[in-house]
């Protein structure tokens, strides 16, 4: 299937609430549950400088986005951009997440000029390694005890692409 990578726009609020509303979603990112459009909204409005948000759409549909941080007030990290990503339920498994990471790759190579591209992932979010590994990610290392899911602290691999 083709997908329509744009530019996240304040618009776009409802659609990542929705999203990020997903049991899958909440169990692999970071975000607590019951996300409110309002928050979003403000995310999406406020964008601080070196932040660019991707989303994935179906024809109008938002189905997945991905943050690319970069670090433009930091001269020592001006090479660096950290992603974080999540696609609705309905659509993991589907390619999403591969047109997302190509846009962010395309991006930060050939627009941004980043050198090193990292994220952090749950040590049992196997499809989202996988994704990672076919794009050249590899694992760095281990934080244990990183985050707090389920009612138990879990471990993430820190992940890194070197260009």
């Amino acid at each position: 299937m083709n997908y329509t990578i744009r530019r996240t726009e304040p618009s776009d609020a409802e659609a990542y609430q929705r999203i990020f509303s997903c049991p899958k979603v909440i169990r692999g990112t970071l975000q607590l549950p019951y996300p409110s459009v309002e928050t979003w909204q403000k995310r999406l409005t406020e964008v601080p400088d070196g932040v660019y948000n991707l989303c994935a759409c179906v024809e109008n549909e938002v189905v997945g986005q991905l943050g690319l941080h970069t670090f433009p007030h930091r001269p020592r990290r001006r090479h660096v951009g950290q992603i974080g990503m999540a696609i609705h339920d309905d659509w993991q498994g589907k390619g999403v997440g591969s047109a997302l990471m190509a846009a962010a790759i395309d991006l930060a190579d050939n627009w941004l000029n980043l050198t090193r591209l990292e994220l952090e992932v749950y040590t049992d979010n196997e499809p989202a390694i996988a994704l990672y590994k076919k794009f050249g990610f590899i694992i760095e290392g281990t934080h244990i005890r990183f985050g707090y899911r389920d009612g138990q602290y879990v471990d993430v691999y820190a992940m890194a692409r070197l260009r």
